[in-house]
């Protein structure tokens, strides 16, 4: 990346037994699987089925508009 301005990332947990203590802010990952990887210690993937959602992370270059990913649990995971 050019821009000398670090990229964050907001990473949402929706997991149901999650500890529901807030948003997760993770500065400097290279990927949305990254941050959340980082902020939960879990490696998630970005297809799914809805039972398998594990996450939202939320990030936003300068001057454009918000980004989402839903992120989920691997099937061999469960």
């Amino acid at each position: 990346m050019t821009n000398s301005m670090t990229l964050a990332y907001r990473v949402v947990d929706l997991r149901e037994d999650a500890n529901k203590a807030g948003d997760i802010i993770i500065e400097g990952a290279r990927t949305p699987e990254d941050a959340a990887r980082e902020a939960l210690g879990l490696r998630l993937i970005r297809s799914g089925s809805k039972r398998d959602l594990a996450a939202r992370v939320y990030w936003q270059h300068s001057g454009q508009p918000l980004n989402m990913v839903r992120l989920y649990t691997k099937v061999t995971d469960r």
